[in-house]
């Protein structure tokens, strides 16, 4: 399924949710490049949990959480972790229980050596 999301204006609120596909019974796993607010997460949420799903998972790139967003996620029953890599610092008290996560810098250890081998970068992308 896809939660299509629409903004209106310039600033981050979305106004629009749709979600196309079938999530009645199914576990979800909502992808975004970043989590600010959280807002687009929460929505997202709790418009998959409006079509029967109950089981939520929210995954990130960039985990800035900005303000109280931390505190506003953990508060969201139907989103049961959230999964994050450590490309922005977070203080401690902005991972909550909820949380994972994950650091990149095997990854980006390992491009960087396989640039100074010359070997491909690419593939760590397909193993």
């Amino acid at each position: 399924a896809i939660v299509e999301k629409r903004r209106l204006g310039n600033d981050d609120r979305v106004e629009s949710l749709n979600v196309i596909g079938d999530v009645d019974g199914h576990p979800v796993i909502l992808f975004d490049d970043e989590i600010g607010t959280g807002g687009t997460m929460i929505s997202a949420a709790d418009a998959i949990t409006k079509r029967g799903s109950t089981d939520i998972y929210a995954v990130a790139t960039h985990g800035v959480l900005s303000g109280d967003t931390s505190t506003r996620l953990a508060e969201v029953s139907h989103i049961k972790e959230v999964v994050i890599t450590d490309t922005v610092p977070l203080s401690a008290d902005k991972v909550n229980f909820k949380m994972k996560v994950l650091s990149v810098a095997p990854l980006l250890g390992e491009a960087i050596k396989r640039i100074h081998e010359g070997r491909s970068v690419g593939e760590l992308f397909t193993q």
